[in-house]
């Protein structure tokens, strides 16, 4: 599989992004993933896994915080995004390949008694993820997101997105994640987001994304999201919702999983300030809720 790989030039001098860099070689593909690694490496993980069309950027308000506190941290850059790998073309990257590429991650460092944090794709990858592992994942933290079947209709504003990544010649990924957030994001955040595409061959792999997500009863990834709902209907560990008051793809999901979830019962769940990125503006009160969850597991 041919990979473009963003040079590290892109990546100096980024506004409060100190973290060391970590590699993965993956399979399939032998593409290399790169992922944040803070905290005691003795230390229970807590894994913080992005979504579209952002990078491990996106957490890293929370990162320091939720390392302080005692926990390992793990922060990938999905395949298409960050420092990771970038597959130049659009069929490079399925449901199934983010899932092998994922999964490949967290066998490689032997990851267990994980607690996940997830947002937008990241929600679609790790509730699937600790739905077909669940002997390596100890509670669920979703931040606006959801594990769609293809069984529900999708609202309007995400058709509307599906679209635009698909069809418009213009993706400004940095107005994208600037629209989704309540706070302005200054030159040097948004230059931070834009960084890991130089060029518009960069950018597959965010293009792709939204056409990935199911939304039909035959789409290639139903059965196995079907699969993964029989379990987390079962899933009796810790399961705790942070959503956000103003983001119109994912509202209401919070309700909807604390209702068939058993693990949500008796959680202390939060509704912060902030849009579809509400790392970017409640990060102190996610990590604080990350916490105190994690301190229960100790």
């Amino acid at each position: 599989m041919a990979a473009l790989r963003t040079p590290e030039s892109r990546f100096a001098n980024l506004p409060d992004y100190p973290f060391a860099e970590n590699y993965c070689e993956l399979s399939p593909g032998g593409l290399r993933m790169h992922y944040v690694d803070e905290g005691p490496r003795e230390a229970n993980p807590v894994l913080m896994l992005h979504g579209e069309p952002t990078w491990s950027y996106l957490y890293r308000h929370m990162i320091p915080l939720v390392a302080a506190a005692g926990s390992r941290v793990i922060a990938p850059d999905l395949i298409g995004f960050g420092k990771s790998d970038k597959p130049s073309e659009l069929n490079d990257y399925s449901y199934a390949n983010h899932m092998a590429w994922l999964t490949n991650l967290i066998v490689q460092l032997d990851l267990r008694n994980i607690t996940l944090f997830c947002q937008d794709w990241g929600s679609l990858l790790g509730l699937r993820l600790a739905a077909e592992h669940p002997d390596r994942f100890a509670a669920i933290v979703v931040g606006n997101g959801m594990l769609p079947t293809g069984d529900q209709a999708m609202p309007k504003a995400f058709k509307i997105w599906k679209n635009f990544a698909l069809y418009s010649p213009w993706f400004p990924i940095s107005r994208i994640v600037a629209s989704g957030c309540f706070n302005a994001l200054s030159s040097d955040e948004r230059a931070a987001y834009d960084a890991p595409f130089p060029s518009s061959r960069f950018k597959a792999g965010a293009r792709a994304f939204p056409r990935l997500v199911p939304t039909a009863p035959n789409d290639p990834a139903t059965g196995a999201n079907r699969a993964a709902w029989q379990v987390l209907e079962q899933w009796q560990k810790p399961f705790l919702t942070c959503f956000s008051k103003g983001d119109p793809i994912t509202r209401g999901g919070d309700v909807y999983m604390r209702a068939r979830i058993p693990g949500a019962n008796g959680q202390p769940h939060i509704t912060v300030r902030g849009g579809h990125f509400l790392q970017e503006n409640s990060p102190k009160e996610l990590s604080e809720a990350i916490n105190a969850l994690v301190k229960t597991l100790r």
